[in-house]
């Protein structure tokens, strides 16, 4: 992401056991720390209700609840869907260097707290981070976070993200034709991501999603070592010693 371009706004300062069932509950037992999954997708090719979805499917993962200046929709909620703040607290807090990523979309500024993403993860559940692909470039460059996993969703073509974007009947025809310019210049930053969903069905986009979150799971990053050592005593050369 390259940041928002925009004057007003001042550059960004600086286990108990293993898993239970078939959901998947994260193995505390083996695991370091959270872990971050990072998804973006043009507007309309449905990331927001595969996030909502997914969070259902499967325990110990959570939303990472963006900062935007953008009016709410109908039934969007402070502080669930999205923590809807004016502009003047949205550069105050740029300012003092609380947003891991910000940047400005479609004339609205978005941003993710550093101190709330932190606090989730060092709590040792998994979180998902729903932002567009100038915010993933933008972690992607510093990473924070090195072994965070980049995801990208797809429309099946620009003739069903036309129709969804005018089903949604939240925009007139002239913003719905920007978003699909706009989409056009995202889907172009697909090959920065580690996985490419096409969300055409929903319940097959859900069971990929799926597929890669518990895989990550179980990924050599996400084991604590310290855990291994203790449990299975490997500092002791013998098994059982006399």
């Amino acid at each position: 992401m390259s940041g928002i371009h925009n004057a007003d706004v001042p550059e960004q300062a600086g286990d108990q056991e293993m898993e239970k069932d078939r959901q998947g509950g994260p193995a505390s037992s083996m695991k370091a720390g959270g872990g971050l999954f990072i998804i973006s997708a043009p507007s309309g090719a449905g990331k927001t209700t595969l996030g909502r979805e997914i969070m259902k499917m499967i325990k110990g993962l959570r939303e990472s609840v963006s900062y935007t200046t953008r009016k709410p929709r109908a039934g969007e909620r402070d502080g669930a869907d999205y923590n809807f703040i004016s502009r003047e607290e949205f550069v105050l807090m740029a300012g003092r260097g609380e947003f891991l990523e910000s940047a400005e979309v479609h004339g609205n500024y978005y941003g993710t707290s550093r101190k709330d993403l932190e606090s989730i993860l060092a709590g040792g559940e998994d979180v998902i981070l729903d932002i567009d692909t100038q915010g993933a470039r933008q972690l992607k460059t510093k990473a924070p976070f090195p072994g965070a996993v980049y995801i990208f969703i797809l429309p099946p073509s620009l003739d069903v993200l036309r129709q969804r974007l005018t089903a949604r009947n939240t925009e007139g025809e002239a913003q719905v034709v920007l978003r699909l310019q706009n989409a056009l210049g995202e889907i172009r930053e697909y090959e920065m991501y580690d996985y490419v969903i096409v969300n055409d069905r929903l319940d097959d986009a859900l069971e990929r999603l799926k597929a890669v979150i518990m895989a990550d799971r179980s990924a050599l990053k996400r084991v604590d070592r310290a855990w291994v050592n203790k449990n299975f005593n490997l500092s002791k050369k013998e098994v059982f010693p006399e």
